[in-house]
């Protein structure tokens, strides 16, 4: 009996210096993963921050409460639970990441608390509670494109000054400031859309208005022209980080340096901030901004297209590279099937609005792949696009960058992929050249080549008959259409 009784005081004893062991072996890891963290950091060769000693302050806490609890003889199950609830409490204290990888296209800083920003040197102070290391991040969400960044300036967030008084706040704000930056690749609408006004919903729609927008690397024409875009967006004057004052400071319960992107003129609403945003709600924005009329492609009043309301083709002219060499003899053909057909060009100093407004009144849009396909927007839901692929095995591309995009705005997709002998490159090389043949092998030189052939030097001159094809099956995709196909038959 006395070496049974011997036995059952000592069995909690043993579990307990077990489990103290254990506690200040993982104490000391996180402790040596701590003193590392913070040992790559400037501050290091300081003095210790309160954040650190707050930290260490809880793991100590862990070890300290660990053996109390198991010199009480407590069982496994409320030690454990006990130091999960103690090491939770410690993780808390640890500090939280400001920067972070949104997407391989984008990284995005996000920050609460005291945040005083000088858009001037283009950096973000925040309290030494938030962070003890600086970060850094070029707010354009294209983050792989080197070329694209080359311009586009870094930003700093970092803590205040070690034992200094924090810049004092010259302009006090009361919303969230959203930083972002017009370089890169702005100018080319696509690149606009996709790389800028895209992310841009996604970052700030749900804060309703609330927000305030500071722009880097600013271009006055480029917030003139999607002015309208962006006081859907936020209700606040937009403000030009290079021109702020050097001695401008501005004050803000919130930061969100760089915008969050999803997928090339698309947003998933999983991962939208509202949870419920779409490409759907960003086109329902557009309407709003443009005046649009039409949020539907059908017939108003009447059951069937008819010679009061045609259907309208919106042909894409292009200029320079990748010209529709028979733009007129296209015209002529489909107002033969019955369309109403009007021919524009997008150029970078166009009224956009202007131009939303006739890329509303379409109900099919046909045009070589491009820039100006990026109005494709505007379109009314249930409208037919059509996209010109030129040669060279670029169907990837053209998927990519419009084809997988359009029904995700409720819009048909039909492609129309060019020959040999629609191509003017049948005139600059022989027809067993690889450009021909092995499109891939051009390919495989990389993007430049591949733009110089395929792009930038071909023009194309689609068959007619082939056309006709496709916008005959255009008519069909669209509603109300009965009527109007007996009279193209």
């Amino acid at each position: 009996m006395k070496s049974t009784r011997a036995f059952s005081r000592a069995e909690p004893r043993r579990a307990g210096n077990a489990f103290i062991i254990s506690s200040m072996l993982l104490s000391l890891c996180v402790l040596s993963l701590i003193r590392a963290r913070y040992c790559s950091s400037a501050y290091a060769k300081r003095q210790t921050s309160p954040e650190l000693e707050a930290t260490m302050d809880s793991v100590k806490m862990v070890t300290a409460r660990s053996r109390k609890l198991a010199l009480k003889g407590q069982g496994d199950g409320a030690l454990g639970k006990r130091a999960e609830e103690i090491s939770s409490a410690a993780a808390d204290k640890l500090p939280k990441r400001i920067c972070v990888e949104t997407s391989r296209r984008s990284d995005v800083c996000e920050a609460e608390g005291d945040v005083r920003v000088q858009g001037s040197s283009q950096t973000v102070f925040l309290p030494a509670s938030l962070t003890s290391r600086e970060w850094k991040v070029k707010p354009y969400a294209r983050k792989h494109d080197q070329f694209a960044l080359s311009n586009v300036k870094e930003w700093t967030l970092k803590p205040f000054p070690y034992h200094e008084r924090p810049a004092v706040c010259t302009e006090n704000h009361t919303v969230p400031v959203v930083v972002f930056s017009t370089a890169g690749f702005t100018g080319n609408l696509f690149h606009d859309f996709t790389d800028v006004l895209v992310p841009l919903f996604i970052t700030a729609a749900h804060f309703n208005g609330e927000v305030q927008f500071m722009v880097a690397d600013a271009k006055a024409w480029w917030l003139s022209k999607f002015g309208a875009i962006l006081d859907q967006l936020s209700k606040y004057e937009v403000i030009d980080a290079d021109a702020d004052g050097g001695g401008t400071v501005r004050c803000f319960p919130r930061v969100i340096a760089g915008l969050s992107f999803h997928k090339d003129l698309g947003v998933d609403p999983s991962k939208t901030p509202a949870g419920a945003r779409s490409m759907a709600d960003f086109k329902a924005m557009l309407r709003r901004a443009y005046g649009l009329e039409r949020e539907r492609a059908e017939t108003s009043g009447n059951d069937t297209w008819d010679v009061r309301r045609k259907p309208r083709l919106l042909i894409i002219s292009r200029r320079g590279s990748r010209v529709l060499l028979n733009e007129r003899g296209m015209a002529d053909m489909a107002m033969s099937l019955g369309f109403d057909v009007r021919v524009a060009e997008p150029e970078i100093a166009t009224d956009l609005g202007k131009f939303a407004r006739l890329v509303n009144s379409a109900d099919v849009m046909v045009g070589v792949h491009g820039a100006g396909l990026a109005n494709l927007v505007f379109l009314p839901k249930g409208a037919v696009f059509v996209q010109v692929v030129p040669m060279g095995d670029l169907t990837w591309l053209a998927r990519d960058t419009f084809g997988t995009p359009a029904p995700e705005m409720d819009l048909h997709y039909l492609e129309y992929l060019i020959q040999a002998d629609e191509s003017t490159l049948s005139d600059q090389y022989p027809k067993d050249h690889p450009v021909f043949k092995d499109p891939q092998s051009i390919h495989r030189k990389g993007w430049n080549e591949l733009s110089r052939v395929y792009l930038e030097n071909q023009n194309v001159k689609p068959h007619l008959g082939r056309l006709r094809l496709a916008l005959l099956e255009a008519l069909k995709l669209l509603p109300h259409n009965h009527k109007h196909n007996k009279m193209a038959r």
